[in-house]
């Protein structure tokens, strides 16, 4: 009965639409300039996105925060303050550490309402207090163990300009106020992702037993310890880190049986079936398949259908064929499977003009009471906000971190630089001016969410148009990274900052600007399902316009359904001749 409260719980406070999130990781060496980078698809239905953003400060002895977090209600609860934070913008500090999450939900009597931590308040607690990714770690450790947590499963990636981690969390269960957890750090060589799905399966322990001969993810070559000697964190031999009691508790709860070093967190914690392989890790594999070979990312089909037998995981990182770019990440943000065997615009359910997007629910049944599902892929139209997160250990930290952010679906917006130092949210990200129940054209999240809902449904007949204003403000923002370094060269940091703020500004503007003129060329040039014909100057023509009409599979589609209802007489008549 308690189980079933918890999940009423959950569900009641939209915990289902904001567990489908999406995260891709680079490690320096994986990525063509050094920059470690990181990704995420905040993706639930109910919110609009905007930027959050806290300031730096110093704090008197024996103050304390409130927490209002997403489980229970917890007015008047609250956490020791430290003397000092740092400036965060999004999910960036101003030392250049990025903390992104999914949500893998795992074993759900496991949640502890009377915890006080959420996920996120645990995350942004962690970035108002951490120079680096193993600092941050450390901090959610301790955080945890002192007020508890109130999640379900989650998957975070912490980075720095140095490194990045993949750490999973779990709590345990009603009236048990810690949690367990596992935290690998990234090869630098190596491109990691995880999707609502847990991702860590073997580890090494920390008395030195490794499992061998599956070949499941690159060696882990530097030190494991436990959270016994959690301060050893700082150490940088240091590539893994883990509750002590992770394996014993799951022993407890009957969860594992088998030798530690067989033990697996993911199979423990979070469970396999075809569901949440084929929703989650089908993500995983997509982005992989764009940096790997096809052939070989390929044998993992018969794990995505759900033939455990033939496989039962993917690899937990991979070394990319070539190392990517900041463009290369973005651009798997926008991914639809296309070009792989689950490619979403291939067949009669992307509709006549080859729409990547497909309605809720995950799963329909035909006439004959026969169940299907739908495709889940990276991107998606219930992202509140998308952001890739670029660290350069080179720079200066206020200028080497940078969130390119946008609200709503990443395959439809273009990526904003905004600079970790700023001290001023754009006011087209501002919380205030993106209300979720009411439009407004100083919102970029209703902007970008007026121009995608025009685009969707003639996706293949205006996606085009939307490609070119994207490219050009991403062209513009990129180019003009090389001026915005030029210029902070010989500045003091307190004029960088100002700089900085007032650049990431005038980039909002423009973006805001481009996709007001881009809503209004899209509703004349399409009006009416037509598509009105362009000068060789960019302007309509007076006269002319083009009938584009269906997509061909969509048209084959219709004849295979329809028969000859629609066939024109005289093609009948020449049948019968």
């Amino acid at each position: 009965m308690k189980r079933l409260w918890i999940i009423a719980v959950l569900v009641m406070l939209g915990w289902e639409s904001a567990s489908a999130c999406t995260n891709l990781i680079v490690g320096k060496k994986a990525s063509a300039d050094g920059s470690v980078m990181c990704t995420y698809n905040c993706d639930g239905f109910g919110f609009s996105g905007s930027l959050s953003y806290t300031p730096a400060g110093r704090h008197e002895p024996g103050e304390l925060i409130a927490i209002h977090g997403w489980g229970p209600s917890h007015e008047g609860q609250y956490v020791k303050q430290v003397e000092y934070t740092y400036n965060v913008v999004g999910l960036m500090n101003e030392k250049q550490v990025s903390i992104v999450e999914t949500t893998f939900d795992g074993r759900l009597e496991l949640v502890n309402p009377e915890g006080l931590l959420d996920y996120f308040s645990l995350m942004r607690l962690a970035l108002q207090r951490s120079s680096t990714a193993r600092e941050a770690i450390k901090c959610m450790v301790e955080l945890v163990e002192e007020y508890g947590y109130n999640s379900s499963g989650e998957t975070l990636t912490i980075c720095d300009p140095n490194e990045a981690w993949i750490m999973e969390i779990i709590g345990k269960g009603p009236d048990r106020k810690g949690a367990v957890w596992v935290a690998l750090r990234v090869p630098e060589d190596c491109i990691c992702a995880h999707a609502n799905l847990s991702r860590i399966r073997n580890f090494p322990l920390e008395n030195g037993k490794r499992r061998t001969g599956e070949g499941e993810i690159f060696e882990v070559t530097g030190k494991s310890i436990s959270s016994k000697n959690l301060n050893k964190i700082k150490n940088p031999q240091v590539d893994c880190v883990y509750a002590y009691d992770v394996i014993a508790f799951a022993r407890e709860q009957g969860f594992f049986s088998g030798k530690d070093v067989d033990f697996s967190f993911r199979d423990a914690y979070c469970p396999i079936d075809f569901e949440n392989v084929r929703y989650a890790d089908a993500r995983v594999w997509s982005f992989f398949r764009h940096h790997y070979s096809h052939e070989a990312m390929d044998e993992y089909l018969p794990y995505l259908n759900g033939d455990f037998k033939v496989c039962d995981h993917l690899p937990l990182w991979i070394k990319p064929d070539q190392p990517l770019s900041l463009r290369d990440l973005q651009q798997d943000m926008r991914d639809h499977f296309e070009g792989t065997p689950l490619d979403m615009t291939a067949d009669m359910t992307a509709g006549p003009w080859g729409m990547p997007i497909r309605p809720l629910p995950m799963h329909f049944k035909d006439s004959d009471s026969l169940a299907y599902f739908r495709e889940r892929p990276i991107a998606t139209q219930q992202s509140g906000f998308t952001m890739t997160c670029q660290m350069r250990s080179w720079l200066p930290n206020d200028v080497g971190g940078v969130t390119w952010f946008n609200c709503d679906d990443a395959n439809m917006v273009a990526y904003v630089p905004l600079y970790c130092c700023i001290t001023q949210v754009p006011d087209c990200f501002r919380p205030e001016n993106n209300p979720r129940n009411e439009f407004s054209d100083k919102s970029a999240f209703w902007m970008n969410n007026w121009v995608a809902n025009m685009v969707y449904p003639r996706y293949s007949m205006m996606i085009g148009d939307l490609r070119n204003a994207q490219n050009e403000l991403e062209d513009y923002y990129f180019t003009d990274q090389d001026s915005v370094l030029l210029a902070i060269k010989d500045m003091t940091p307190a004029d960088r900052r100002s700089y900085l703020n007032r650049k990431s500004i005038a980039y909002a503007d423009k973006m805001m600007q481009r996709w007001d003129q881009l809503a209004k060329y899209l509703i004349v040039r399409y009006n009416d399902q037509i598509v009105r014909k362009v000068g060789e100057n960019g302007e309509f023509a007076r006269w002319g316009y083009d009938t584009p009409g269906y997509d061909q599979q969509f048209i084959d589609a219709v004849r295979k359904s329809t028969g000859d209802r629609y066939l024109l007489k005289e093609v009948i008549d020449r049948r019968e001749r």
